[in-house]
């Protein structure tokens, strides 16, 4: 019986690369942040497509979201990249309630806006979303959803002149309530 050889070495002479050097993703981190860069790009190209520009020195509504979509793939690949040649820590268990409370709240306050006023459902969203952590400091969520409570009514009814509904509005029995 012979022996299996790779080339002109046997198995056992072969030089046996670092833990690491290749088919294995170094930085999970970077990779995958690279990699849904990625994915954005080419949402925004696709969204894009059918906008007339870049063509020769054509400017149309296309070029500037198809530019920052390029710009966006390239970061992603470079991202990727690094991912696959440095070493970085292990990816982190991804941890779901932050986000799904986060996306609940806005899309609460999409339906709360009407009915409730911008001040009443800006404060609870505000309060709705901070629950996504479980480091939140009650005291400090509470005096930042006042302020920025505050600073949108401001900012949105005052200086900017939208017409939102502030304060909650009911009708019952016919007789609309307002506050």
């Amino acid at each position: 019986m012979g022996t299996i050889g790779v080339g002109n070495r046997e198995m056992s002479d072969r030089i046996e690369e670092p833990q690491g050097a290749r088919g294995r993703i170094r930085n999970a981190q970077d990779f995958w942040g690279g990699v849904v860069l990625i994915g954005l790009a080419l949402i925004a190209f696709y969204a894009s497509w059918d906008l007339p520009g870049m063509r020769g020195f054509s400017f149309g509504p296309g070029t500037t979201p198809r530019l920052f979509a390029g710009l966006l793939m390239l970061l992603g690949v470079v991202i990727a990249a690094i991912g696959l040649t440095t070493d970085g820590p292990a990816m982190p268990r991804f941890a779901i309630r932050g986000p799904l409370l986060v996306t609940s709240a806005i899309l609460l306050f999409a339906l709360m806006i009407r009915p409730l006023g911008l001040v009443v459902s800006s404060f609870l969203m505000f309060m709705f979303a901070a629950s996504g952590s479980s480091e939140t400091r009650w005291i400090e969520t509470t005096l930042a959803a006042i302020a920025l409570t505050a600073f949108c009514t401001i900012l949105f009814v005052y200086l900017l002149g939208l017409p939102f509904q502030l304060w909650p509005r009911f009708t019952i029995g016919g007789t609309t309530i307002a506050f």
